[in-house]
């Protein structure tokens, strides 16, 4: 098929056939906990771990997979999403444990493995109840909370390139950093194996109930928001920067710093993404000015502008990342 034939067919029609969910101009905006962003040219839910590699090996090379987790930490730009928009479902989001080791599912909620440890005697892990995520999520972005970070309980993460076919991976090939993984872009994680410590459940849930009541005194988490905006440099911590900046409360339409917690972006009802994006590019700028530091997203933003107008250089992300 040509490219100018390709273009002409509706992407529904040049996709395989599958066993889960087809959705087209899938709505997104309400399944972001920004409550904002156009929707995807194509929605995707897999039945299950064969009709997801089944779909992969099989649909055309030039179409693009985007994956989306319970989009906690996410931005998606109010022009949508181009291609296919993975969500990964009751499917991949089983957990197990045995002896040390703990399985999850990349879709499995990050609170749920916590919970799962608990049960299971195994500590270390409830970190994860600190964070407003799925596994998958967590591995893209070696994420952390409370001083530990997946990294240092992760045993072997299991992946799927974009042909279909399967890895598993330990961390050295990972590319583990500070909120960061070495995995190509278009490789989707599918489950981690960890490891805890055998603790009492009892401590267990007490740590996690110090978590989760340190997350409410500390943080905006009962407004529309996409967790921690940006990751701390070197030696800084980003809402100092941000506070000494002038920042807190600050405000772009219906978009806001929040007063509570100034590494946090807030929708305060009517912002659009265009207004929350350029919104911490205002605050990257003023760090910037008064610090010298840049501060670089941890929000992942994805997917296409509506309207580039007010955006710094004209453009989404007009600042260094």
């Amino acid at each position: 098929m040509t490219v100018a034939a390709s273009k002409t067919k509706r992407l529904i029609e040049r996709l395989p056939p599958v066993r889960g969910r087809l959705t087209e101009n899938a709505p997104l905006a309400g399944i972001t906990w920004f409550r904002v962003g156009g929707p995807a040219e194509m929605m995707f839910r897999p039945a299950d771990r064969e009709d997801l590699l089944g779909f992969l090996a099989e649909k055309p090379s030039d179409v693009p997979v985007t994956v989306i987790g319970v989009g906690s930490n996410l931005l998606v730009r109010d022009g949508g999403i181009p291609g296919v928009v993975l969500r990964l479902g009751r499917g991949f989001a089983g957990i197990t444990a045995a002896d040390d080791r703990l399985t999850a599912g990349a879709g499995a909620l990050d609170l749920n493995v916590a919970l799962a440890a608990r049960d299971a005697g195994l500590g270390g892990i409830e970190f994860l109840s600190g964070i407003p995520g799925t596994v998958g999520g967590a591995l893209r972005m070696n994420a952390g909370a409370y001083g530990r970070e997946i990294a240092d309980v992760l045993v072997a993460a299991e992946v799927v390139d974009s042909t279909g076919h399967v890895h598993r991976l330990e961390p050295s090939e990972l590319g583990l950093g500070y909120r960061r993984s070495g995995v190509p872009e278009d490789w989707i994680f599918l489950g981690a194996e960890m490891r805890g410590v055998a603790s009492a459940p009892a401590d267990i849930g007490q740590r996690i109930q110090e978590i989760q009541a340190a997350r409410a005194d500390t943080q905006p988490i009962r407004t529309r928001t996409g967790g921690s905006t940006f990751a701390n440099p070197t030696g800084f911590k980003a809402w100092e920067l941000i506070d000494r900046a002038g920042c807190r409360g600050l405000r772009r339409g219906g978009a806001m710093v929040s007063e509570k917690h100034c590494n946090f972006l807030i929708n305060t009802g009517t912002a659009t993404a265009a207004e929350i994006e350029a919104l911490g590019e205002e605050v990257r700028r003023r760090v910037h000015e008064t610090s010298g530091v840049m501060l670089n997203w941890e929000i992942r933003r994805i997917g296409e502008p509506s309207d580039l107008r007010g955006m710094p250089g004209g453009v989404p992300g007009g600042m260094p990342s």
